[in-house]
């Protein structure tokens, strides 16, 4: 694959695409939340309300779906429950090939809408509705759609961080850890390209693929916080670390990577990597699963240009903070209870036959680069 000026081929991109007033939704929301909880426990209460989540899982035959940046704990609850921890990828076909009739994410809302879309014949439960993603809230569906209407000749990729009704727009839906390929395969047909919403995503892409892409302009709060200055600063302190990079991140951190990929490479890169200590550049709930890949590495967050205590999300998204042990247990014990519609994730019929097509594409694809 040839690395290629990423502004060789691409249609220049207009001077705003998202107008201030959505990137303003992001902030206002930010304001509203409180500062994350402290969800450490001591091994009597975690061994405590792991059983019990476990023994409310079996009984609501359900099964608990988590993130790579939820909570430890709760990634600890999953895997032990016969549930499973991943990337959106693999939570969104684990979902869909599940037994269970009732399916818990504990993620952001764009995964639980996710898994209904796959799954629309099984109860689609979250600890909290209101854990969304700045990706998300960044691509309003009308907003977007209205972008795309402007550019008919162009093929729809969005990444899995968006909206159901984005979603149904889309002729492909796509993660990190496959979106290099899907887009090196549409270029190698000829198609021009619309990627929506993460700019720094699509601008990697971009330039290890060459392919001609117009670029919605969203990021990621956790991601964008980190800065190559304050990297250099601490790779002074530790010159023998690699340096790992989720491609969210803005260029200059990519530029100083040892590995770039998505959360699940990024897990397979600290294994296979030589170096006994990694600086990493993502959200640090990734540890959990790092630490069990190589668990006589020594890993440590990439600093954010918030080192001043001055930035929104220092490494770890606000919304997957969200979730927490005790909501989980209330949203189980609220099964079959009016209480429960306030954690069920409900998506039209119509939306979701729309929004199905792209993403079993991409569920398609995906299985194909297996094989």
């Amino acid at each position: 694959m040839t690395i290629t000026n990423p502004t060789a081929n691409a249609v220049p991109k207009p001077a705003r695409v998202v107008d201030l007033a959505a990137k303003q939704i992001v902030e206002n929301h930010l304001n509203k939340l409180a500062a994350p909880q402290d969800l450490s426990l001591n091994r009597h209460e975690f061994e405590q309300k792991k059983a019990q989540i476990i023994e409310l899982l079996r009984a609501n035959h359900a099964t608990l779906i988590a993130h790579y940046y939820t909570d430890p704990a709760i990634q600890a609850i999953a895997e032990a429950s016969g549930g499973i921890v991943s990337d959106s990828l693999e939570m969104a076909r684990f979902g869909r090939d599940s037994d269970s009739a009732v399916l818990l994410v504990a993620g952001v809302r764009f995964m639980g809408e996710s898994a209904k879309i796959l799954s629309p014949d099984k109860t689609v439960l979250m600890p909290t509705l209101d854990a969304t993603c700045s990706l998300d809230l960044g691509c309003p569906a009308e907003a977007f759609s209205a972008f795309c209407d402007a550019h008919p000749e162009r093929t729809v990729v969005v990444y899995a961080n968006t909206s159901a009704a984005v979603k149904a727009r889309a002729d492909w839906v796509v993660t990190s850890s496959i979106a290099v390929e899907l887009i090196d395969h549409l270029d190698s047909q000829g198609e021009k390209i619309i990627w929506a919403p993460d700019q720094h995503l699509g601008r990697y892409i971009q330039r290890q693929v060459g392919a001609d892409m117009l670029l919605w302009d969203g990021a990621c709060i956790v991601h964008e916080e980190f800065r190559a200055r304050s990297l250099a600063s601490i790779k002074a302190l530790y010159p023998d670390a690699a340096v790992l990079v989720h491609p969210e991140s803005p260029l200059e951190m990519i530029e100083m990577a040892d590995a770039v990929g998505s959360t699940s490479q990024l897990i397979a890169a600290a294994q296979r990597l030589p170096h006994d200590t990694l600086i990493i550049a993502t959200d640090r709930g990734i540890f959990y699963k790092m630490q069990q890949a190589a668990p006589h590495k020594t890993f440590i967050e990439a600093p954010t240009r918030g080192e001043g205590a001055t930035c929104r999300s220092c490494a770890h998204c606000p919304w997957m903070a969200m979730n927490d042990l005790d909501q989980i247990i209330t949203t189980l014990q609220q099964i079959g209870t009016p209480q429960a519609a306030q954690h069920e994730i409900i998506v039209a019929p119509d939306l979701i036959a729309q929004a199905k097509k792209p993403l079993d594409r991409m569920l398609a694809f995906g299985a194909s680069l297996k094989r």
